[in-house]
């Protein structure tokens, strides 16, 4: 059995990583041409995901082969796993563009019996409404002729690896066989693997763990706001009114990534007049930009200077992850700039070149006399 991964990002190629080190020959596939040289020649393109290098190292051009040959891969594999991004448009309406690209493509080489799994986080009833139909269209019976599940991924980006052993995963079919068939394959290398009903409740599961993080992150600022009104330190409260039944979140900037604030938007597209909360909570999070730049501008003015310059410190959507995708400090970053203001930013994971090349002017926060982190607010 050979099995194809399509798509060799940052949750893709772990996938592929891990499928290699349970014994199995990958054929991964990507459109990007300098991507997919780097892993045949055992390098890897993501060097802040721990454990995969050494993966890539010893399994790159053997056991996986990369290449951008979309019919080859899938003539050449029998189980085909799919997880490519799934962004959101201008409207917040989920843009299908590639994973759409990801099955025609598919669909020029598969065969009888072959085996495919969606990992793409997808809106609630799109494999049984949209992905099901194409691959009718072409000429197969699903759950006859080729089987067709779908197992969310579960990654975090700086924890690819860990998380394949750690975290438990779901799979569903769209029929008994196909969640049989699926189940059998991805048991051989996920740990952790449970079989759910079907595909509409494994996509609300992986939909639902995203917008409950948000909905607690947007109680965390609101809190954070109230504490901050009252003199009151927010991270105390947090420290000690956590326990066993309550997880008050960290408070911040706002929620960043290609998940969290993604997701929700799933739901609210569907059923705007049944996700108030939901959708409260997406206002609040994005409205946090607007709350810290008039706490910086408060700051500033007991200063009592004029062109002060400010830092940004850290730009990433998160620390420790060298990822920009839906960064509330870029947000920052404009919307100052929009302002007047003199802005620069740095970043540990970011050189002067990657950040002046976003548009923003480099500067270490000692060489600026207002600093920001998401986190810490010094001035000086």
């Amino acid at each position: 059995m050979r099995i194809e991964v399509v798509g060799l990002g940052k949750a893709g190629l772990p996938l592929a990583a891990i499928i290699a080190d349970s014994g199995f020959e990958v054929i991964g596939l990507d459109i990007s041409k300098e991507r997919v040289e780097q892993i045949n020649n055992g390098k890897n393109p993501f060097s802040d995901e721990p454990g995969l290098d050494d993966l890539i190292k010893k399994y790159g051009g053997r056991r996986i082969k990369a290449t951008t040959d979309i019919q080859m891969a899938a003539k050449e594999t029998n189980v085909h796993i799919i997880l490519v991004p799934l962004f959101l448009n201008s409207e917040n309406q989920p843009d299908f563009r590639y994973i759409d690209e990801a099955v025609m493509g598919l669909l020029t080489g598969i065969k009888k019996n072959d085996i495919v799994v969606i990992e793409t986080t997808l809106p609630v009833g799109t494999i049984e409404d949209r992905i099901k139909p194409k691959i009718e269209n072409a000429g197969w019976r699903v759950g006859q002729d080729v089987f067709l599940a779908y197992s969310p991924e579960r990654l975090m980006s700086g924890f690819a690896i860990s998380r394949f052993k750690e975290f438990p995963k779901i799979i569903a079919g769209v029929d008994e066989e196909s969640s049989s068939r699926a189940s059998e394959v991805y048991r051989k290398f996920i740990p952790r693997l449970y079989l759910v009903s079907n595909t509409r409740t494994a996509e609300m599961i992986k939909i639902s763990e995203g917008v409950y993080r948000d909905v607690n992150i947007a109680l965390a600022n609101e809190l954070f706001k109230l504490c901050e009104k009252d003199g009151i330190k927010y991270n105390e409260v947090r420290q000690f009114a956590n326990h066993e039944f309550c997880h008050l979140h960290q408070a911040g900037l706002g929620v960043g990534g290609h998940c969290i604030p993604v997701y929700p938007n799933f739901l609210i597209q569907k059923n705007k007049e049944g996700t108030p909360l939901i959708q409260l909570s997406r206002k609040i999070n994005d409205g946090m930009v607007k709350y810290w730049i008039e706490t910086i501008k408060n700051d500033l003015k007991k200063l009592k200077k004029q062109n002060v310059t400010i830092c940004i410190n850290g730009l990433t959507y998160r620390p420790g992850v060298k990822e920009l995708y839906h960064s509330r400090s870029l947000e920052l970053v404009k919307q100052l700039k929009a302002l007047g203001f003199d802005v620069y930013a740095w970043d540990s994971l970011l050189s002067k070149e990657e950040i002046e090349s976003l548009g923003i002017k480099y500067k270490k926060p000692e060489e600026c006399e207002y600093v920001f982190g998401e986190f810490l607010i010094k001035t000086g």
